[in-house]
């Protein structure tokens, strides 16, 4: 792996992206013929997570890939207010237990294990691989790649509106957590965020259509202009 790694870091993102889509989907199918949705994908996803961050540890990459502490005051990213605000988004509406918890546990095991993923994966791998070349396209890349990654969602069942909703505030966070890591040069915040956001999806309530519109609405408004705002304004002070 580390040679690989050392040949071509693009590569090595774009087989832990390919590795991450597959086995996750494989994973899926095999958990629902035991009755319990995620329970092999449970497992998968932490052995996965374990291999990356051991690999990026073993390598001296942990600042190269934002697993260190905020570059400056909190103050100059608002303390993270918006991005606190972000996380609580599936509790907008209400909450809601799931109708048995315990199995139910390993689909939020997975979808936190997840979002630790796909940080790692989509803001540090693949980014990182990118802006080496191109900052600029590597951040529309990263943004756009991570909103349609969740196109996946249509081979679950998914409804199409409800997918592409998904998709348009997905690309929208994953710019605002690309400038976060840009700007403070941790990509913690982000993986805390994201593995809050997936964590509490199965405590989430629907608000019915035009509510999860409204919803989406404000997940694509705020981070966005978060992102500028950091961008523009925060940029003075988290250099």
């Amino acid at each position: 792996m580390k040679k690989l790694y050392q040949k071509n870091e693009l590569t090595f993102a774009i087989l832990w992206i390919a590795a991450y889509v597959v086995l996750f989907s494989l994973s899926d199918g095999l958990s629902e013929a035991t009755g319990i949705p995620k329970l092999f994908t449970m497992f998968l996803s932490i052995a996965m997570a374990v291999v990356l961050i051991g690999f990026i540890r073993q390598n001296s990459l942990k600042t190269y890939y934002g697993l260190c502490g905020v570059r400056g005051s909190m103050k100059n990213y608002l303390y993270f207010l918006p991005l606190i605000l972000l996380s609580t988004c599936n509790l907008w509406n209400g909450l809601a237990m799931p109708g048995n918890l315990l199995k139910a546990l390993p689909a939020i095991v997975t979808m936190t294990m997840a979002g630790l993923l796909e940080e790692l994966i989509f803001r540090g791998l693949l980014f990182k691989a990118m802006s080496k070349e191109n900052p600029k396209a590597a951040i529309i890349v990263s943004s756009l790649t991570f909103g349609m990654g969740h196109i996946v969602n249509l081979l679950n069942g998914a409804p199409v509106p409800d997918t592409l909703l998904q998709i348009a505030y997905a690309t929208a966070i994953g710019y605002l957590f690309i400038v976060i890591f840009l700007k403070s040069g941790s990509i913690v915040p982000c993986i805390i965020a994201h593995c809050v956001i997936n964590g509490t999806s199965a405590f989430g309530r629907s608000a019915g259509t035009w509510g999860d519109i409204l919803s989406a609405l404000a997940l694509v408004i705020i981070p966005v202009g978060y992102a500028l705002w950091l961008q523009r304004k925060g940029a003075e002070h988290a250099a």
